[in-house]
Protein backbone atom coordinates (compact mmCIF):
# COMPACT_ATOMS: atom_id res chain seq x y z
CA UNK A 1 0.00 0.00 0.00
CA UNK A 2 1.29 3.43 -0.90
CA UNK A 3 2.15 5.93 1.83
CA UNK A 4 0.67 9.44 1.98
CA UNK A 5 2.81 12.39 0.93
CA UNK A 6 4.67 13.66 4.02
CA UNK A 7 4.52 17.39 3.21
CA UNK A 8 0.84 17.51 2.24
CA UNK A 9 -0.37 19.46 5.30
CA UNK A 10 2.71 21.69 5.28
CA UNK A 11 2.09 22.70 1.67
CA UNK A 12 -1.51 23.64 2.41
CA UNK A 13 -0.78 25.47 5.67
CA UNK A 14 1.71 27.73 3.94
CA UNK A 15 -0.81 28.61 1.24
CA UNK A 16 -2.14 32.14 1.04
CA UNK A 17 -4.72 32.88 2.35
CA UNK A 18 -4.51 30.48 5.30
CA UNK A 19 -7.36 28.01 4.77
CA UNK A 20 -9.65 25.77 6.75
CA UNK A 21 -8.25 22.27 6.33
CA UNK A 22 -10.38 19.15 6.23
CA UNK A 23 -9.43 15.52 5.59
CA UNK A 24 -11.65 14.63 2.66
CA UNK A 25 -12.66 12.03 0.12
CA UNK A 26 -13.29 13.33 -3.41
CA UNK A 27 -16.13 12.02 -5.54
CA UNK A 28 -18.16 12.84 -8.66
CA UNK A 29 -21.91 13.45 -8.90
CA UNK A 30 -23.59 14.68 -12.08
CA UNK A 31 -20.16 15.43 -13.51
CA UNK A 32 -19.23 17.73 -10.61
CA UNK A 33 -16.63 17.18 -7.92
CA UNK A 34 -17.78 17.06 -4.32
CA UNK A 35 -16.04 16.26 -1.05
CA UNK A 36 -16.97 14.23 2.02
CA UNK A 37 -15.29 15.60 5.14
CA UNK A 38 -15.33 15.38 8.91
CA UNK A 39 -15.79 18.57 10.88
CA UNK A 40 -15.51 19.09 14.67
CA UNK A 41 -18.83 20.18 16.17
CA UNK A 42 -17.05 23.16 17.68
CA UNK A 43 -16.33 24.53 14.20
CA UNK A 44 -19.87 24.20 12.86
CA UNK A 45 -21.22 27.53 14.25
CA UNK A 46 -18.09 29.34 13.06
CA UNK A 47 -18.16 27.91 9.56
CA UNK A 48 -21.84 28.40 8.82
CA UNK A 49 -23.53 31.71 9.52
CA UNK A 50 -27.18 32.69 9.15
CA UNK A 51 -27.42 35.75 6.96
CA UNK A 52 -30.52 35.24 4.84
CA UNK A 53 -33.32 36.22 7.22
CA UNK A 54 -33.94 39.58 5.57
CA UNK A 55 -33.86 38.22 2.02
CA UNK A 56 -37.02 37.35 0.11
CA UNK A 57 -37.47 33.65 -0.85
CA UNK A 58 -36.49 34.19 -4.51
CA UNK A 59 -32.97 35.20 -3.61
CA UNK A 60 -32.49 32.77 -0.72
CA UNK A 61 -31.12 29.25 -1.08
CA UNK A 62 -32.74 27.88 2.08
CA UNK A 63 -35.95 28.01 4.07
CA UNK A 64 -35.95 30.31 7.10
CA UNK A 65 -34.82 28.69 10.32
CA UNK A 66 -37.74 27.39 12.37
CA UNK A 67 -36.51 28.26 15.85
CA UNK A 68 -39.15 26.11 17.54
CA UNK A 69 -37.49 22.95 16.17
CA UNK A 70 -34.04 23.74 17.56
CA UNK A 71 -34.54 23.06 21.32
CA UNK A 72 -35.79 19.51 20.74
CA UNK A 73 -32.81 18.64 18.51
CA UNK A 74 -30.38 20.25 20.94
CA UNK A 75 -31.97 18.37 23.86
CA UNK A 76 -31.62 15.11 21.96
CA UNK A 77 -27.90 15.81 21.57
CA UNK A 78 -27.19 16.90 25.14
CA UNK A 79 -29.34 14.35 26.96
CA UNK A 80 -27.83 11.32 25.30
CA UNK A 81 -24.29 12.30 24.24
CA UNK A 82 -23.16 8.67 24.11
CA UNK A 83 -25.81 7.47 21.68
CA UNK A 84 -26.92 10.37 19.46
CA UNK A 85 -26.73 10.07 15.67
CA UNK A 86 -26.56 13.03 13.27
CA UNK A 87 -26.69 12.70 9.50
CA UNK A 88 -24.42 14.75 7.26
CA UNK A 89 -24.73 18.47 6.67
CA UNK A 90 -24.72 19.36 2.98
CA UNK A 91 -23.16 22.68 2.00
CA UNK A 92 -21.87 24.66 -0.97
CA UNK A 93 -18.55 26.52 -1.08
CA UNK A 94 -18.80 29.97 -2.64
CA UNK A 95 -15.10 30.61 -3.14
CA UNK A 96 -11.95 28.98 -4.41
CA UNK A 97 -11.40 25.66 -2.68
CA UNK A 98 -8.35 23.48 -3.19
CA UNK A 99 -8.12 19.72 -2.92
CA UNK A 100 -4.68 18.21 -2.60
CA UNK A 101 -4.72 14.45 -3.08
CA UNK A 102 -2.46 12.17 -1.09
CA UNK A 103 -1.16 10.65 -4.34
CA UNK A 104 -1.50 11.52 -8.01
CA UNK A 105 -2.92 8.16 -9.11
CA UNK A 106 -4.59 5.12 -7.64
CA UNK A 107 -6.84 4.82 -4.62
CA UNK A 108 -5.18 7.65 -2.69
CA UNK A 109 -5.84 10.09 -5.52
CA UNK A 110 -9.39 10.40 -4.13
CA UNK A 111 -8.21 10.91 -0.54
CA UNK A 112 -6.55 14.08 0.67
CA UNK A 113 -7.02 17.50 2.22
CA UNK A 114 -9.69 20.03 1.26
CA UNK A 115 -8.55 23.61 1.82
CA UNK A 116 -11.16 26.36 2.05
CA UNK A 117 -10.08 30.03 2.19
CA UNK A 118 -11.09 32.17 5.15
CA UNK A 119 -13.01 34.52 2.86
CA UNK A 120 -15.14 31.78 1.26
CA UNK A 121 -18.88 31.75 1.98
CA UNK A 122 -20.30 28.40 3.06
CA UNK A 123 -24.00 27.94 2.37
CA UNK A 124 -25.95 25.11 4.01
CA UNK A 125 -28.17 23.29 1.53
CA UNK A 126 -29.43 20.73 4.05
CA UNK A 127 -28.92 20.76 7.83
CA UNK A 128 -29.47 24.29 9.09
CA UNK A 129 -31.53 23.09 12.07
CA UNK A 130 -28.79 20.62 13.01
CA UNK A 131 -26.30 23.49 12.82
CA UNK A 132 -28.42 25.68 15.13
CA UNK A 133 -28.98 22.79 17.55
CA UNK A 134 -25.25 22.06 17.67
CA UNK A 135 -24.57 25.70 18.58
CA UNK A 136 -27.07 25.53 21.45
CA UNK A 137 -25.82 22.13 22.63
CA UNK A 138 -22.22 23.39 22.80
CA UNK A 139 -23.29 26.03 25.32
CA UNK A 140 -24.64 23.33 27.62
CA UNK A 141 -22.01 20.65 26.98
CA UNK A 142 -18.77 22.28 25.74
CA UNK A 143 -16.98 18.92 25.54
CA UNK A 144 -19.08 18.10 22.48
CA UNK A 145 -16.85 20.50 20.54
CA UNK A 146 -14.28 17.74 19.99
CA UNK A 147 -16.81 15.36 18.38
CA UNK A 148 -17.41 15.31 14.64
CA UNK A 149 -20.16 15.48 12.08
CA UNK A 150 -19.77 14.63 8.43
CA UNK A 151 -20.11 17.50 5.98
CA UNK A 152 -20.58 17.05 2.25
CA UNK A 153 -19.21 20.05 0.33
CA UNK A 154 -20.18 20.98 -3.22
CA UNK A 155 -18.57 23.78 -5.18
CA UNK A 156 -21.10 26.60 -5.44
CA UNK A 157 -22.68 26.93 -8.87
CA UNK A 158 -24.59 30.11 -8.12
CA UNK A 159 -27.93 30.90 -6.51
CA UNK A 160 -30.05 28.85 -8.93
CA UNK A 161 -27.82 25.82 -8.42
CA UNK A 162 -28.05 26.15 -4.61
CA UNK A 163 -31.83 26.54 -4.77
CA UNK A 164 -32.10 23.49 -7.02
CA UNK A 165 -29.93 21.49 -4.62
CA UNK A 166 -32.26 22.41 -1.77
CA UNK A 167 -35.30 21.32 -3.81
CA UNK A 168 -33.65 18.07 -4.92
CA UNK A 169 -32.45 17.17 -1.43
CA UNK A 170 -35.91 17.65 0.05
CA UNK A 171 -38.36 16.57 -2.63
CA UNK A 172 -37.63 12.87 -2.21
CA UNK A 173 -37.20 12.97 1.56
CA UNK A 174 -39.88 10.87 3.25
CA UNK A 175 -40.45 11.11 6.96
CA UNK A 176 -40.82 7.65 8.49
CA UNK A 177 -44.27 6.65 9.72
CA UNK A 178 -45.15 7.37 13.34
CA UNK A 179 -45.44 3.64 13.99
CA UNK A 180 -41.97 2.90 12.68
CA UNK A 181 -40.51 5.86 14.58
CA UNK A 182 -42.07 4.49 17.78
CA UNK A 183 -40.90 0.94 17.12
CA UNK A 184 -37.28 1.98 16.62
CA UNK A 185 -37.13 4.39 19.58
CA UNK A 186 -35.56 2.14 22.20
CA UNK A 187 -35.07 5.07 24.58
CA UNK A 188 -38.82 5.47 25.09
CA UNK A 189 -40.22 3.33 27.95
CA UNK A 190 -43.69 3.63 26.39
CA UNK A 191 -42.42 1.79 23.32
CA UNK A 192 -41.29 -1.06 25.56
CA UNK A 193 -44.66 -1.06 27.29
CA UNK A 194 -46.53 -1.26 23.97
CA UNK A 195 -44.36 -4.23 23.00
CA UNK A 196 -45.35 -5.90 26.27
CA UNK A 197 -49.03 -5.16 25.66
CA UNK A 198 -48.85 -6.68 22.18
CA UNK A 199 -47.11 -9.75 23.55
CA UNK A 200 -49.43 -10.31 26.51
CA UNK A 201 -52.86 -9.17 25.29
CA UNK A 202 -53.99 -12.02 23.06
CA UNK A 203 -56.12 -10.06 20.59
CA UNK A 204 -53.20 -7.71 19.89
CA UNK A 205 -50.55 -10.41 19.44
CA UNK A 206 -49.68 -10.48 15.74
CA UNK A 207 -52.51 -8.04 15.03
CA UNK A 208 -50.78 -4.66 15.44
CA UNK A 209 -49.26 -3.03 12.35
CA UNK A 210 -45.77 -2.00 13.46
CA UNK A 211 -44.85 -0.07 10.33
CA UNK A 212 -47.75 1.94 8.94
CA UNK A 213 -50.00 4.70 10.26
CA UNK A 214 -53.11 3.47 8.47
CA UNK A 215 -54.47 0.03 7.73
CA UNK A 216 -55.90 -1.11 4.42
CA UNK A 217 -59.39 -2.59 4.54
CA UNK A 218 -58.27 -6.15 3.91
CA UNK A 219 -55.26 -6.18 6.24
CA UNK A 220 -55.52 -8.66 9.12
CA UNK A 221 -54.26 -6.17 11.73
CA UNK A 222 -56.62 -4.59 14.24
CA UNK A 223 -54.74 -1.35 14.88
CA UNK A 224 -51.46 0.42 14.20
CA UNK A 225 -48.67 0.69 16.74
CA UNK A 226 -49.10 4.47 16.59
CA UNK A 227 -52.74 4.20 17.70
CA UNK A 228 -51.94 1.76 20.51
CA UNK A 229 -49.09 4.01 21.64
CA UNK A 230 -51.30 7.12 21.73
CA UNK A 231 -54.11 5.24 23.48
CA UNK A 232 -51.77 3.83 26.13
CA UNK A 233 -50.18 7.22 26.59
CA UNK A 234 -53.64 8.69 27.19
CA UNK A 235 -54.50 5.90 29.64
CA UNK A 236 -51.36 6.50 31.71
CA UNK A 237 -51.67 10.28 31.26
CA UNK A 238 -48.07 10.50 30.08
CA UNK A 239 -47.36 14.15 29.31
CA UNK A 240 -43.77 13.94 28.06
CA UNK A 241 -41.96 11.59 25.72
CA UNK A 242 -39.33 9.24 27.14
CA UNK A 243 -40.55 9.73 30.72
CA UNK A 244 -40.16 6.91 33.23
CA UNK A 245 -42.96 4.35 33.61
CA UNK A 246 -42.80 2.24 36.75
CA UNK A 247 -43.63 -1.46 36.99
CA UNK A 248 -46.98 -0.69 38.64
CA UNK A 249 -48.15 1.29 35.62
CA UNK A 250 -46.82 -1.34 33.23
CA UNK A 251 -48.89 -3.98 34.98
CA UNK A 252 -51.93 -1.69 35.08
CA UNK A 253 -51.79 -0.89 31.35
CA UNK A 254 -51.49 -4.53 30.33
CA UNK A 255 -54.35 -5.45 32.64
CA UNK A 256 -56.50 -2.59 31.30
CA UNK A 257 -56.14 -3.57 27.66
CA UNK A 258 -56.79 -7.23 28.44
CA UNK A 259 -59.99 -6.26 30.25
CA UNK A 260 -61.03 -3.97 27.37
CA UNK A 261 -60.47 -6.83 24.91
CA UNK A 262 -62.78 -9.02 26.98
CA UNK A 263 -65.63 -6.60 26.21
CA UNK A 264 -64.90 -6.09 22.51
CA UNK A 265 -66.64 -8.98 20.80
CA UNK A 266 -65.79 -7.68 17.31
CA UNK A 267 -62.05 -7.72 18.07
CA UNK A 268 -62.32 -11.36 19.10
CA UNK A 269 -64.37 -12.25 16.03
CA UNK A 270 -61.74 -10.75 13.71
CA UNK A 271 -58.96 -12.70 15.45
CA UNK A 272 -61.00 -15.92 15.33
CA UNK A 273 -61.79 -15.44 11.65
CA UNK A 274 -65.51 -15.01 12.22
CA UNK A 275 -65.57 -11.37 11.09
CA UNK A 276 -63.65 -10.36 7.94
CA UNK A 277 -61.27 -7.44 8.63
CA UNK A 278 -62.69 -5.44 5.69
CA UNK A 279 -66.22 -5.78 7.07
CA UNK A 280 -64.98 -4.86 10.55
CA UNK A 281 -63.36 -1.62 9.39
CA UNK A 282 -66.20 -0.73 7.09
CA UNK A 283 -69.03 -1.21 9.58
CA UNK A 284 -67.75 -0.65 13.13
CA UNK A 285 -66.60 2.44 15.01
CA UNK A 286 -64.40 0.41 17.37
CA UNK A 287 -62.24 -0.61 14.41
CA UNK A 288 -60.55 2.78 14.26
CA UNK A 289 -57.59 4.32 16.04
CA UNK A 290 -59.48 7.37 17.27
CA UNK A 291 -61.85 5.10 19.20
CA UNK A 292 -58.91 3.23 20.71
CA UNK A 293 -57.44 6.54 21.91
CA UNK A 294 -60.84 7.56 23.32
CA UNK A 295 -61.01 4.24 25.19
CA UNK A 296 -57.58 4.95 26.69
CA UNK A 297 -58.64 8.48 27.66
CA UNK A 298 -61.89 7.31 29.28
CA UNK A 299 -59.99 4.49 30.96
CA UNK A 300 -57.73 7.00 32.70
CA UNK A 301 -60.76 8.67 34.26
CA UNK A 302 -62.31 5.29 35.15
CA UNK A 303 -59.25 4.06 37.03
CA UNK A 304 -58.94 7.42 38.79
CA UNK A 305 -62.60 7.50 39.91
CA UNK A 306 -62.92 3.78 40.68
CA UNK A 307 -59.46 2.52 41.61
CA UNK A 308 -60.78 -0.58 43.39
CA UNK A 309 -63.52 -1.78 41.06
CA UNK A 310 -62.85 -0.30 37.62
CA UNK A 311 -62.86 -3.76 35.99
CA UNK A 312 -66.48 -4.34 37.05
CA UNK A 313 -67.51 -1.01 35.52
CA UNK A 314 -66.20 -2.12 32.12
CA UNK A 315 -69.09 -4.58 31.76
CA UNK A 316 -71.16 -1.56 30.69
CA UNK A 317 -69.18 -1.52 27.43
CA UNK A 318 -71.10 -4.66 26.44
CA UNK A 319 -74.22 -2.53 25.96
CA UNK A 320 -72.62 -0.26 23.33
CA UNK A 321 -73.73 -0.72 19.74
CA UNK A 322 -70.51 -0.08 17.81
CA UNK A 323 -72.10 -0.28 14.36
CA UNK A 324 -71.64 2.88 12.30
CA UNK A 325 -75.33 2.66 11.43
CA UNK A 326 -76.12 3.45 15.07
CA UNK A 327 -77.26 7.07 14.94
CA UNK A 328 -75.43 7.90 18.16
CA UNK A 329 -72.15 8.03 16.21
CA UNK A 330 -73.16 10.52 13.52
CA UNK A 331 -71.75 13.92 14.42
CA UNK A 332 -69.72 12.32 17.16
CA UNK A 333 -67.39 9.81 15.48
CA UNK A 334 -68.77 10.10 11.96
CA UNK A 335 -69.29 12.83 9.40
CA UNK A 336 -71.67 11.82 6.62
CA UNK A 337 -71.11 8.19 7.53
CA UNK A 338 -67.30 8.35 7.51
CA UNK A 339 -64.92 8.28 10.47
CA UNK A 340 -63.91 11.83 11.35
CA UNK A 341 -60.57 11.74 13.18
CA UNK A 342 -60.51 15.20 14.75
CA UNK A 343 -59.83 16.39 18.28
CA UNK A 344 -63.51 17.29 18.58
CA UNK A 345 -64.49 13.74 17.66
CA UNK A 346 -62.01 12.34 20.17
CA UNK A 347 -63.53 14.44 22.94
CA UNK A 348 -67.10 13.49 21.97
CA UNK A 349 -66.36 9.76 21.71
CA UNK A 350 -64.58 9.94 25.07
CA UNK A 351 -67.56 11.76 26.56
CA UNK A 352 -69.95 9.08 25.33
CA UNK A 353 -67.77 6.32 26.78
CA UNK A 354 -67.47 8.13 30.11
CA UNK A 355 -71.24 8.60 30.33
CA UNK A 356 -71.73 4.92 29.56
CA UNK A 357 -69.26 3.97 32.29
CA UNK A 358 -70.83 6.34 34.81
CA UNK A 359 -67.99 8.88 34.90
CA UNK A 360 -68.57 12.61 35.34
CA UNK A 361 -67.64 14.61 32.23
CA UNK A 362 -64.97 17.27 32.26
CA UNK A 363 -65.87 20.88 31.50
CA UNK A 364 -64.72 20.76 27.85
CA UNK A 365 -66.50 17.46 27.26
CA UNK A 366 -69.72 18.75 28.79
CA UNK A 367 -69.56 21.97 26.79
CA UNK A 368 -69.19 20.09 23.51
CA UNK A 369 -72.02 17.76 24.47
CA UNK A 370 -74.27 20.71 25.24
CA UNK A 371 -73.44 22.49 21.99
CA UNK A 372 -73.65 19.48 19.70
CA UNK A 373 -77.36 19.76 19.04
CA UNK A 374 -77.21 17.30 16.16
CA UNK A 375 -76.00 14.48 18.38
CA UNK A 376 -78.53 11.77 19.13
CA UNK A 377 -77.70 10.40 22.55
Amino acid sequence: MSKPTKNLLYDLKTADPYPFLFPAVRGIQAGREYYCTMCPLGMIPKLFKFNEKSLPPKIRSQRLLNHSRVPAISKYLTEDPKNYVFSSITASIDGKATFQATEETGLYSKVGILAIPWDATLVINDGQHRRAAIEEALKAVPTLAAEHISVVFFIDGGLKRSQQMFADLNKNALKPSKSLGILYNHRDPLTYLCEQIIEQVNVFTGRIDLEHDSISNRARDLFTLSSLYQATRAFLDVKQKNCKIDSKNITLAIRFWQEIANHMSQWKEVVEGKLPPAEFRQNYVNAHGITLIAIGTAGRALVTDYPNNWEAKLTKLDSINWLKSNTVWEGRALSSGRIYASNRSLILITAYLKRTLGITLGAEEQALENNANNLKV
